[in-house]
This record gives C-alpha cells, sequence and structure tokens, in this order.
C-alpha cells in the first residue's frame, strides 16, 4: 500500500497518563507534530491518559482523527466526542484491524500490556507479511530500554532474526522517529492482506 496523500499513523499508547511528565510531553508532541505535518492520527478513540493527549494535541493542529474503540470500553476509555470519526465496534479484533486498515505506519508510545500487544502484533503481521508498513516505538525517557534489551536478547538467543528486529524503528526522539517513518512509510508498496488473521 503506497501513501498517496497525507500520511496516515496509528498510535498505539496508555489509556493512563504514567507516573512521568515526559510521557505527557511526547505525547502531545506527537499529537502537534502530526497535525502540523498535514497527517491523520488513528488511534484507539479515548480521551483518558496519552491516547486523549495524542488525540487533543492533534486536533489542536488541524490533524484528521480517526477513533476505534469497542463498546466494552466506552466507559474505561472515555469514547472521545471531538475526533472527524469515531468508530464503536464489537471486539477488539474488529477495532485492531479496523485501525491497520486506516493506517500507513504504526508508532508505540509508552503504555501498558495493552500497547505492548498492539506493537507485538502488528510487528508479527509484518514478519508474516500481511502488511510491509513501518512499525515503530519511541522510547520516551528510557520507559523502553528493558523492553529494548529484551528484544536484543530474542536476537541474540536465536529466537528473532535480525531482519525481523531491523523491521521495528527505535528512537528517543519524536520529531526524528517521525521523519524516519514517513521516509519508510514511502517503500511500504505492497497491498495489506489482513484476511489470515
Amino acid at each position: 500500500m503506497s501513501v498517496t496523500g497525507p500520511l496516515s499513523l496509528c498510535v498505539y499508547c496508555g489509556s493512563r497518563d504514567g507516573s512521568e511528565p515526559a510521557y505527557v510531553q511526547a505525547a502531545q508532541l506527537t499529537g502537534e507534530l502530526i497535525g502540523r505535518a498535514g497527517w491523520q492520527l488513528v488511534y484507539g478513540g479515548g480521551r483518558a491518559g496519552l491516547m486523549g493527549r495524542v488525540a487533543d494535541a492533534a486536533i489542536t493542529h488541524g490533524a484528521r482523527t480517526v477513533g476505534v474503540i469497542p463498546q466494552s470500553l466506552m466507559q474505561r476509555e472515555l469514547g472521545h466526542a471531538g475526533l472527524s470519526e469515531l468508530h464503536v465496534v464489537e471486539t477488539m479484533h474488529e477495532r485492531k484491524q479496523m485501525m491497520a486498515e486506516r493506517a500507513d505506519a504504526f508508532l508505540a508510545l509508552p503504555g501498558g500490556i495493552g500497547t505492548f500487544e498492539e506493537l507485538c502484533e502488528v510487528w508479527t503481521w509484518r514478519q508474516l507479511g500481511y502488511h510491509d508498513k513501518p512499525v515503530a516505538l519511541l522510547n520516551v525517557d528510557g520507559y523502553y530500554d528493558k523492553l529494548i534489551e529484551f528484544l536484543d536478547q530474542t536476537q541474540h538467543r536465536g529466537f528473532v532474526h535480525a531482519a525481523q528486529r531491523d523491521l521495528l524503528l527505535v528512537d528517543s526522539d519524536a520529531p526524528r522517529l517521525l521523519a524516519r517513518i514517513a521516509e519508510a512509510a514511502k517503500a511500504a508498496t505492497s497491498p495489506d492482506d489482513y484476511r489470515r488473521i
């Protein structure tokens, strides 16, 4: 799938703010950068935590915003009423597939097990050839240092090939990482195929 219009970036992140101001700042900066670049934000549709921070900043800076949220999480994650589109779906599976179909690239910010699961799943989909879109991780204030160390261990101990490990773009600087994502998205030309997920 080649990017022909403004890039559509799917952001995974926490439905809480976390313990450090740096996480909120990174979420707000990411939303601002998406808006200033004229991109579209695709995300989980909530207004709580970092999810809401990214969306609010993107909206403030003129981005089109698409949220996808299961009915069961409408109260917990507080569905965002100010989006360009808010899709309420039945299952998490539908949520993740729709987000993937609407995106040209994927970015994980700090978050909990839901964020980890979404990142690993879309990275796995890339490895399996369901898409060839960039997958990226923003390591804010060292939040993902131990995860990155573990991922390196999976490679060193023979469970992940270097080529698969290299599919995950990692950076601690949001503007630089978004620039890397934009460049990598130019090479994503294969048609998506999520029929087997």
